[in-house]
């Protein structure tokens, strides 16, 4: 056999066992041969098998431990899966070469290297080629659609330029957050970033390619290279890798669409990058065993050691990617502890050979990247389909891997065998601790202290020496039988009567008539008449107890007491210690030598079928973990990653954990110039082609920046020209009339002498001269008509300075008075709003003053000579003695707080008459406007409870709305559905992830979990495909805008119509439920 054949072979033999490998975790199946039968039925198309063993499932018999042992030897251990290294030097025990199995291997592995050299594309490879032309099909798509979808770029270029030195996040390019979240994690190691960087192809294959195997790998390397070199150097916030992926997608050809898994991708991925590297490797050495980059980063080994019906064997192999099962376990130490050990071991450490089988892995060599993948999906044999397990795991964030060293074999299996002990005793203990806590022969049980100190009280309580029947039948009221028991009475007399005083009367009034009688009988009412007569006993008490008897007992329950309490603390306290000692087992210098570091987590949040993935990785420079989101870069904190990964919570949970050598510091230091001795960063790391590369994309991104800018300047110039064209006609048209539109509130003109007149608020500014204007015409002359018939003096100035007063008082009433919802006096009023929110005093004054100071007031004389005196006081106010630009500022927030409230108002109504469609903008930026509103101050706004329910019941309503449409199956329905949910609750969702309210959290879930409640129901392959395409959309947990609509049309109101149809909505909705969604 040729050097060439043996590879080939190897790389068959690793890809059918990697198929094999996935099928008996996914199915549960562990017989060989019904494996290799359903992937013969399926021509390795997995999903195929899956199926063809589900049907086959109820007639698989059990395998027995030597059947377990022949086949596990003869594929070579699950964990050879991942290294294309593997030693194939593996000790056949069975002795039987002509056997079924053996011919069915051989079989299958003559096919699969017949079909690699015929194409050089293995099967698995093909399967990650559909989705990566899915994606790229996606990506294209994308072009098309509207901007109010996600992950649509901001027209705006500032929006999505680098800020500073801060990470550049990954786009989307449809279904490809598993490569974001890997590539990122490979990215932020500094040392596999320079190999990629500096990587040069082999000068031999620059020309013409060997194989198809080079003319994959060169071009993904190369722009593997472009990417991470925009990751150093671009100007842009985040980068597109849709050419990265274009060319994973050019490798195979296929049309199916699904979602990448991570694990799978980095295989692939690292065994890309061996192959490239591989190729230099061999080249630059001469004479020597080439040394590939890649495998001394990623890939380790360990040492079976076995035994099989008391043969031993010892067998070394290698690994890449490290799989843990998480299901049963509680931390990452039990996953690895029960990696390590596979069946019975206990004649590994005897000195007897037994019949029994089993084998341990010891780590004889660990690379300086570990990563762990997290088994998080099983499949359901029930339901035919795989799921998802949400259990928590934790894991540290400094993880030593000492007790898993082959060299420390004998101390940790002498370790685990106390631990092993130390366990037996504590659940002893614990089975003991719980017959105290929980004491009792019936259904409930108590713990046994409480049960003797009740003892106790009821022992101590005062005896009595009456039935408390009796007690109750005697405090009857008159008109009921002796006979009739009946309920106690809130009403009962003071003083109970004895039973033998009360049979006279009630044998007397026994002859009563019996309409008589039954209207006497009192009627029980449980949740009313609950208290007890005054003369019962709180608690029941014993009838009759000596002195002598209640000494002895009370003597004998506190000893018991005591002696239980102290046997509780004694189990208590020995339980810690023995947790304490199994915690410390591990902790001695000696066993802290290999420790590793955690450098990246990888999310999964959603289903089995489809879900969302981000990465959390730390950054030593900063002292901080970050958070990779697709475009989204963000700082995070431990405690944010606690939550999202170590699972039990929502339905994310971490997937792949990457450790790091914590004493090779090379893997994420920065590289230093030689000659300066300097760190070097941005684009002093890139080789030169890389710099010119980023330096042309930059200069592109530069031209669209200032091509932005200038349309935005002519934009801004022909506003301007706008505005000062209806200036100057608003001036001649001023000119021409002598009244100009009515300002209802305060209004402030411009004094005589200025040329150029000061523009009233824009809240004032109300189309109907009979509504606003009206009213606060009547306000002010009325103020006036007041102060003129208090004064004796009737100067102008003195009248409108009593005017002002009164006028103050009354809005001050209306700031002080305590008013139901449905009636806000800040709108009335923008003194009211000021006063509430404690305006300045010359804030107050001015706009008093203006108010007084308007020319429509009225046309008698007084009112003319009052508006004179006021104006003539604006015009003596100095620029120091009022600051304008706080002035202006007061009043752009009452428009604020009006236009808020015209959009809440209108979102309202419309969400009352269920048009939730229309209702959901209203709502949305009412909400957003307030909450900026209320930043300021408690009274600028509007009840913020009211509205966030509103917004997350119109959100709900909506994607009832949407998945009703959907489960109809009709193609304009489903449509309709879809494009509700892309276009209106999608984009809303980061509003309520933002500000992570629990409600908004809960509701976010409930929306998620109706969708994901679709995957594994039948439905048709179309609906399927849009369910899939739509999922990773829904499920996406970044909390940017990253766009949105544009705000809806405000209405105009007066306001007496605001405050009207504001009364009639708060009346109508009330305050938001205290339990409500």
């Amino acid at each position: 056999m040729t050097v060439e054949q043996n590879v080939l072979q190897q790389h068959s033999q690793k890809h059918q066992q990697t198929l094999l490998n996935q099928l008996r975790e996914v199915t549960g199946t562990t017989d060989i041969q019904l494996l290799q039968q359903a992937l013969q039925v399926s021509n390795g198309d997995v999903a195929e098998a899956v199926a063809f063993l589900t049907e086959k499932n109820s007639k698989v018999p059990q395998q027995d431990e030597t059947t377990y042992y022949q086949t596990s030897q003869v594929a070579s251990d699950r964990y050879i899966s991942v290294g294309s290294q593997a030693d194939t030097n593996v000790i056949d025990l069975t002795g039987d070469d002509k056997d079924d199995l053996q011919r069915a291997i051989a079989l299958s592995l003559e096919e699969s290297s017949r079909a690699f050299r015929e194409t050089g594309i293995t099967d698995e490879e093909q399967a990650i080629s559909r989705v990566l032309e899915a994606s790229i099909a996606e990506n294209k798509a994308s072009l098309k659609r509207t901007h109010t979808e996600v992950w649509s770029d901001s027209p705006n270029p500032h929006d999505r330029k680098r800020i500073d030195s801060c990470p550049v996040g990954l786009k989307n390019v449809g279904n490809t957050c598993w490569f974001s979240a890997v590539i990122q994690s490979l990215f932020n190691l500094l040392e596999f970033q320079r190999l990629v960087l500096n990587y040069s192809p082999p000068a031999r294959v620059l020309d013409l390619p060997r194989n198809q195997k080079e003319h994959r790998n060169l071009p993904f390397m190369q722009e593997l290279r472009n990417l991470f070199s925009l990751m150093v150097g671009s100007k842009r916030k985040y980068v597109d890798p849709s050419r990265a992926v274009e060319i994973l997608k050019d490798a195979f050809k296929s049309s199916e669409s699904q979602q990448q898994d991570v694990s799978e991708f980095t295989h692939k991925l690292l065994d890309w990058l061996e192959d490239a590297f591989q190729m230099k490797a061999e080249e630059d050495s001469v004479g020597e065993k080439p040394k590939n980059p890649m495998v001394e980063l990623f890939y380790g080994r360990f040492l079976a050691v076995g035994v099989l019906e008391g043969k031993k064997f010892e067998n070394t192999e290698m690994f890449g990617q490290y799989p843990l099962q998480v299901n049963g376990f509680k931390d990452l130490h039990e996953c690895l502890e029960a990696a390590m050990v596979e069946g019975e071991i206990e004649s590994l450490h005897s000195a007897e050979n037994s019949a029994r089988s089993g084998q341990e892995h010891w780590f004889t060599e660990l690379p300086p990247v570990l990563t762990f993948e997290l088994s998080r999906f099983e499949f359901n044999q029930a339901l035919g389909r795989p799921e998802k397990i949400h259990n928590k795991l934790e894991f540290p964030s400094m993880l030593y891997m000492d007790r898993y060293m082959d060299r420390n074999r004998e101390i940790t299996r002498i370790k685990r065998e106390e631990i092993r002990r130390l366990k037996e005793h504590l659940t002893v203990l614990q089975q003991r601790l719980e017959r105290y806590l929980s004491y009792g022969s019936g259904p409930k049980r108590f713990p046994l202290a409480d049960v003797l100190q009740y003892a106790m009280e009821f022992a101590s309580s005062k005896p009595v020496c009456t039935s408390p029947v009796e007690d109750i039948d005697t405090s009857a009221p008159p008109g009921g039988t002796t006979g009739q028991q009946l309920p106690p009475q809130s009403t009962a007399e003071p003083d109970s009567v004895p039973p033998q005083e009360s049979s006279g009367p009630a044998s007397a009034l026994s002859a009563a008539p019996p309409a008589a009688q039954q209207q006497r009988v009192p009627v029980h009412k449980p949740f009313t008449q609950s208290r007890l007569p005054p003369d019962l006993p709180m608690h029941p008490a014993p009838r009759h107890i000596t002195e002598e008897e209640l000494r002895v007992l009370e003597g004998c329950l506190h000893r018991w007491r005591s002696e239980v309490e102290n046997d509780t603390r004694d189990l208590q306290g020995s339980i810690t210690r023995i947790h304490r000692t199994i915690e410390l087992m591990y902790s001695d210098k000696s066993m802290m030598q290999v420790p590793y570091r955690l450098h990246a987590v990888l999310v999964h949040e959603g289903q089995a079928n489809a879900g969302h993935y981000w990465a959390y990785i730390y950054d030593p420079h900063q002292r901080c973990w970050m958070k990779y989101n697709d475009i989204s870069v963000t700082k995070s904190s431990w405690e944010e990653l606690v939550r999202d990964s170590f699972g039990g919570y929502r339905n994310a949970s971490a997937y792949c954990l990457m450790y790091i050598n914590d004493k090779k510091p090379f893997l994420i230091e920065e590289e230093f110039d030689k000659e300066t001795g300097q760190i070097l960063s941005g684009m002093d790391k890139l080789p030169p082609d890389l710099k010119q590369y980023v330096k042309e994309d930059n200069e592109q991104f530069d031209k669209e920046i200032e091509e932005w800018d200038t349309m935005q300047a002519r934009k801004a110039q022909q506003e301007k020209l706008a505005l000062a064209a209806a200036a100057a006609a608003a001036a001649l048209s001023s000119t021409s009339t002598s009244t100009s539109s009515p300002q209802p509130m305060s209004i402030e003109s411009s004094p005589p002498d200025n040329s150029v007149a000061q523009q009233d608020p824009e809240y004032l500014e109300q189309p109907s001269p009979t509504g606003d204007f009206k009213h606060l015409q009547e306000d002010t002359e009325r103020a006036i008509s007041r102060a003129a018939a208090e004064q004796e003096d009737r100067s102008p100035e003195v009248l409108l300075n009593a005017a002002i007063k009164l006028e103050y008082a009354r809005l001050l009433r209306f700031a002080q008075e305590d008013t139901p919802p449905e009636l806000d006096y800040r709108l009335h009023h923008v003194i009211v709003y000021f006063i509430q929110n404690e305006a300045p005093k010359k804030i107050l004054e001015r706009t008093l003053l203006t108010q007084f100071a308007d020319r429509n007031l009225a046309f008698d004389e007084r009112c003319k000579s009052i508006m004179q005196v006021a104006r003539a006081k604006l015009d003596l106010i100095k620029p120091e003695e009022v600051n304008m630009d706080e002035y202006e500022m007061w009043h752009q927030d009452y428009r604020n707080f009006r236009e808020t409230t015209v959009l809440m108002v209108t979102g309202l109504e419309l969400f009352q008459k269920s048009n939730y469609v229309e209702a959901l903008m209203y709502l949305i930026y009412s909400y957003q406007y307030n909450r900026e509103l209320l930043l300021k101050g408690l009274y600028r706004g509007h009840d913020e409870e009211l509205l966030g329910y509103h917004r997350r019941e119109c959100l709900l309503k909506l994607n009832e709305q949407a998945a009703t449409m959907f489960e109809s199956g009709e193609e304009p329905e489903v449509s309709t559905g879809l494009g509700i949910m892309n276009e209106l609750v999608v984009p809303c969702i980061p509003l309520l992830l933002a500000q992570e309210a629990e409600k908004d959290l809960l509701s976010v879930e409930d929306m998620r979990n109706r969708w994901c409640s679709y995957l594994g129901q039948e439905m048709e392959a179309n609906l399927q495909e849009k369910l899939t395409d739509f999922l990773p959309k829904l499920l996406d947990c970044s909390t940017e805008i990253k766009s949105f609509h544009d705000p809806p049309k405000l209405p105009s109101y007066s306001t007496l119509e605001l405050c009207e149809r504001f009364g009639r909505i708060m009346a109508a909705v009330g305050r938001a439920p205290g339990e409500g969604r």
